[in-house]
C-alpha cells in the first residue's frame, strides 16, 4: 500500500525555538504560517512543527504526494486507504472522508499509543 509523502509531526511549545533549531541542523522551512506551525525540509526529509495544535508527535502520511510535495497521479487515494486498513480490522479515529475524492484525513493509533494521521491535501 501507497501511502505517500512521510514526515514527523512535532508538537513543540516555542515555534520560533524550534524552527531555529531545525534550521541549524540543516532544515529550511518551506510551508506553514510560520506563527501556528511550519513545514521544513532537509533534502527528502520532512518535518511539521505544530504549537498548540496538537499534544502528541504524529507520524503523518500524505497520500498522492511524492517527498517533493508533487501530487502523484495514479497513487491511492485516502478514501481506498482508510477502506483496506477498516478491512484489516484497525479502528479509525477523526474521520474526514467526504466525497469520492479530494482532500480527506483519519488517524489510526498504533498498539503503542503512537498516532500515525494519513492526510491527502489533494
Amino acid at each position: 500500500m501507497q501511502l505517500g509523502a512521510f514526515s514527523v509531526s512535532l508538537a513543540v511549545k516555542d515555534l520560533p525555538a524550534s524552527r531555529k533549531f531545525y534550521e541549524k541542523l540543516g532544515f529550511e522551512p518551506f510551508a506553514g504560517d510560520g506563527e501556528h506551525y511550519q513545514m521544513m525540509k532537509n533534502g527528502d526529509t520532512i518535518i511539521g512543527l505544530f504549537q498548540g495544535m496538537f499534544e502528541d508527535n504524529i507520524l503523518t502520511f500524505n497520500p498522492r504526494w511524492n517527498q517533493q510535495c508533487e501530487t502523484q497521479e495514479g497513487a491511492p487515494d485516502v478514501r481506498e486507504i482508510a477502506a483496506k486498513l477498516r478491512a484489516d480490522g484497525i479502528e479509525l479515529m477523526q474521520e474526514t472522508l467526504d466525497g469520492d475524492a479530494g482532500p480527506g484525513s483519519f488517524v489510526a493509533v498504533d498498539p503503542d499509543g503512537n498516532p500515525v494521521l494519513v492526510d491527502q491535501h489533494v
